[in-house]
């Protein structure tokens, strides 16, 4: 009983690889080649000797010259193909990962940025460090005394970081970053006298959050004031005429602020809105729970600056937001081209809402715009930030 059982169980074994080998190989085969394998598959099927029946069907397979060895790889292939077309489809479809370049949404997603060490991180080697937080080592103390050649800043592009050399008394200095990030968070100074062991930088740089883009549900739920939104920058304009595309990307991320309808103004550095059919105007702040901590003045929230921009707009002027469009405004207020400069975001530019930040594993990873601020004054700004972002 147990040997039949053996025995039917490698004719069906046999038979099953080749219904799939048939199948597979329907559009390689020639037509000789198919009759020569259903009568092989028939006959299988139709012995009642079970042990005749696969001893058979073995012989009569040597006489065909199978492709055996270029099905497997078509069918992985094909697995390939399947998996490969899923994945684009939820990438188009749902999830898009982007990777922020700028500061303009700072402290909220953090672009290419500065930060100090903190005593666990500095303990990590230098290639766990990346991987897990998205960085690279600044360490630079003078070894020299002088002052800086300022027209010794060379920006050095790399496989993977850019970096930028420069001359202090007559020694060369690398730090990674383009010449006004390294300026910047090393207070490259030319009127300074430098003095050997003068540290200009001790820290990592960190290159930008990467996050996933949920881009379907903006088409069942109208987006909200206060949400993180991705854009498209086409047909777009700086204040000068220029194309913001040209001049800055194709995708911008900021915080929508008022919508279709809403009439609004900047007056003393605090946002107001009118929704349409309202008679009084309200901070934003009244609006969404999302601006508290914009206007919370902590950790580098510094609130949305009515100084910068065009008049129109950062005058104190009301205007309205047209039909079909939206108002952005950068959570890094100082530090941001939004729509102070560029105006109204049509319906058609928006990507989706901003979701997840996947990488690096800092305290903004997981959800997005759920983190509260340090509880740190935001305090008064340095050449392109606020300082109290380094701690970030």
């Amino acid at each position: 009983m147990i040997l039949k059982y053996l025995k039917n169980r490698k004719r069906n074994k046999l038979l099953s690889e080749l219904v799939s080998e048939r199948r597979a190989g329907d559009d390689l085969f020639s037509s000789d080649e198919k009759a020569a394998f259903d009568d092989i598959i028939q006959n299988l099927r139709n012995n009642p000797d079970p042990e005749v029946a696969v001893k058979t069907a073995e012989k009569a397979m040597e006489k065909i010259k199978l492709p055996h060895s270029t099905s497997h790889i078509r069918n992985l292939l094909d697995l390939l193909l399947v998996v490969g077309a899923v994945a684009f489809g939820i990438r188009g479809l749902y999830f898009q990962p982007f990777r922020i370049p700028t500061s303009s949404m700072q402290p909220t997603l953090y672009g290419i940025h500065y930060q100090e060490l903190g005593e666990k991180v500095h303990k990590l080697p230098s290639l766990l460090r990346g991987l897990l937080f998205a960085n690279t080592r600044a360490k630079a103390v003078v070894t020299a005394p002088g002052r800086l050649d300022p027209e010794s800043l060379k920006h050095k592009t790399g496989l993977l970081f850019d970096r930028t050399e420069f001359t202090i008394g007559g020694k060369i200095y690398s730090l990674p970053g383009d010449p006004v990030k390294v300026a910047d968070y090393a207070l490259l100074d030319p009127q300074k006298e430098y003095q050997t062991g003068d540290v200009l930088a001790d820290g990592c740089v960190a290159w930008g959050d990467h996050l996933f883009v949920e881009r379907f549900s903006i088409y069942l739920l109208p987006p909200q004031r206060g949400e993180v939104m991705v854009f498209t920058t086409e047909n777009l304009f700086d204040s000068d005429g220029t194309p913001l595309e040209a001049s800055s990307g194709h995708y911008y991320i900021k915080r929508l602020v008022a919508l279709p309808g809403d009439t609004i103004k900047l007056l003393d550095n605090q946002l107001y809105i009118r929704p349409s059919g309202e008679k009084e105007f309200k901070k934003a702040q009244a609006f969404s729970p999302r601006f508290e901590k914009v206007y919370s003045g902590k950790g580098g929230y510094q609130g949305h600056l009515s100084d910068m921009g065009v008049e129109q707009i950062t005058s104190g002027s009301e205007i309205t937001v047209p039909e079909g469009h939206y108002f952005m405004l950068g959570d890094n207020s100082r530090f941001s081209k939004d729509s102070r400069f560029f105006g109204f975001v049509p319906r058609r530019n928006l990507v989706g809402r901003a979701f997840i930040t996947f990488w690096p594993f800092s305290r903004r990873w997981g959800l997005i715009d759920n983190k509260a601020p340090l509880d740190v004054p935001t305090g008064e700004h340095r050449f392109g930030t606020f300082p109290v972002m380094y701690k970030q």
